[in-house]
């Protein structure tokens, strides 16, 4: 009997429409790459685009430990989109390249044709808040 209840109640959970949480949640650190640029696509609201820069080091060589051995990096660049009325024309307005900042949001996967008429696929890095830090 504890059974058919348990097969009833899984039966009754198929037809409905269970949500189910998932986060899509990006926190970066690191520096502009250039200016923040302002586009209106028409018929759509205004985007502020810039670049940032994370870095990554680590030590090569027999011992992450000891002194000895390489250091190596690596730098990442991300494409950070502003879409957030406020936030979008302060980050305008104040972020220059070379600014340390702290950028938080979520990931985006995207397409688009180029002016060549070739189809690209683009990761940008949504924003909804950035956070200016002082060097």
């Amino acid at each position: 009997q504890v059974l058919r209840q348990f097969v009833r109640h899984e039966s009754d959970t198929v037809g409905s429409l269970v949500l189910e949480r998932s986060m899509n949640r990006v926190q970066l650190l690191g520096r502009v790459g250039q200016d923040p640029i302002m586009r209106q696509v028409e018929g759509k609201n205004p985007v502020t685009i810039f670049s940032l820069a994370t870095n990554e080091m680590w030590r090569t060589g027999e011992s992450e430990v000891t002194q000895g051995g390489d250091i190596s990096q690596k730098t990442t660049w991300h494409r950070i989109s502003v879409f957030r009325p406020g936030l979008r024309d302060v980050t305008y307005q104040y972020v220059k390249k070379g600014a340390r900042i702290y950028v938080e949001g979520k990931i985006d996967y995207g397409e688009y044709t180029d002016k060549n008429n070739v189809r690209r696929q683009a990761t940008t890095i949504i924003a909804d808040n950035v956070i200016f830090l002082s060097d």
